[in-house]
């Protein structure tokens, strides 16, 4: 029995996969293009395929005979062809919840990071104006509290909430708002949109990508934010139209932003937020809230847990088909 790891770049090398041969051969790839996948599943005809990015269409199935199970190494699947693998008996199981400790964990590094001008003050001491100062302390670039601000939420869910405890806990009045429009049981205010822009002193993108959530940070509702408002997106990267959030930082219309995600990932050559090379204004990471050593272990124990329920006859976790 074969198993096909088609791009574990995505998990990375630090991340043992020795368990895995306890289940059958398993042959690696770093990455693979689709035509190199449909090669790959052809030469060796694997029982179960491992993929995160890499495109699982009816070419990959028809090139496989043998192929049992699609094991996911992420949350989303709209990379696999669930309609065919469904009409074929083909398995495909995902994983969830790995990562949310350290999404919720780098949305406040990513906070932190511009609320209290920590770019500002790493190069005044390291580019030796401290060393000049007349005082112990320098404090010219101003900086906040959190305690007493609004700190808003758009998406409510596992990492949402867990964010929202520690906002409140740091003394923040947190408040949400929900795309769907549905209300949930906790003690935080749902608010219409409009007040949800004209109130958060930080607003905290935690939501999935639909119709509804799609470009919603807009020019149009980004006009409508605090100038000294702070924008942070660990969601979906459409969620923010990224020329709108670049006219808006250049235009001081908000204070700073704090993104994870892009619009397009890698970030496109052209992308106009590379323009602002001002670290205090904005900062960006390349999609890695979700990437500590410990949710990359965790998640490679979830695939294993789910290929191994499946090949023993074992109850499954997280079918999707």
């Amino acid at each position: 029995m074969k198993i096909l790891m088609l791009d574990t770049v995505t998990y990375g090398d630090d991340i043992s996969l020795d368990k895995f041969n306890q289940l059958g051969e398993v042959i690696t790839y770093s990455n693979s293009t689709h035509e190199e996948a449909v090669a790959r599943v052809k030469e060796h005809n694997p029982t179960v395929v491992v993929t995160n990015k890499v495109v699982i269409d009816k070419d990959i199935f028809e090139a496989g005979s043998e192929i049992k199970m699609v094991a996911e190494t992420a949350t989303g699947y709209n990379n696999i062809d669930i309609e065919y693998a469904k009409a074929h008996g083909i398995r495909v199981a995902n994983v969830a919840g790995y990562s949310t400790q350290s999404v919720i964990q780098h949305t406040f590094s990513l906070l932190f990071y511009v609320y209290e001008k920590m770019n500002y003050y790493d190069r005044y001491v390291k580019g030796g104006e401290y060393a000049k100062s007349v005082s112990f302390t320098h404090f010219d670039n101003v900086f906040h509290e959190l305690y007493g601000k609004t700190y808003g939420i758009v998406g409510l869910g596992n990492i949402g909430r867990g964010v929202a405890k520690i906002a409140a806990d740091f003394g923040c009045r947190v408040i949400y708002y929900s795309a769907s429009g549905h209300k949930q049981d906790v003690p935080y205010e749902c608010v219409d949109l409009d007040t949800f822009l004209k109130e958060s002193d930080i607003v905290s993108i935690h939501a999935p990508l639909n119709d509804k959530t799609k470009n919603l940070f807009n020019y149009d509702n980004l006009k409508k934010m605090k100038s000294s408002a702070i924008l942070l997106n660990l969601g979906r990267g459409p969620i923010i139209n990224d020329a709108d959030l670049a006219r808006a930082l250049k235009e001081n219309i908000i204070a700073a932003a704090g993104l994870d995600v892009i619009t397009t990932e890698p970030i496109a050559a052209d992308n106009p937020l590379l323009d602002i090379q001002d670290s205090d204004k904005l900062v960006i990471t390349p999609h890695i809230a979700w990437a500590t050593y410990e949710a990359r272990t965790r998640l490679m124990n979830l695939v294993y847990e789910n290929i191994e329920s499946f090949l023993n006859g074992k109850e499954e976790k997280n079918v999707v088909v």
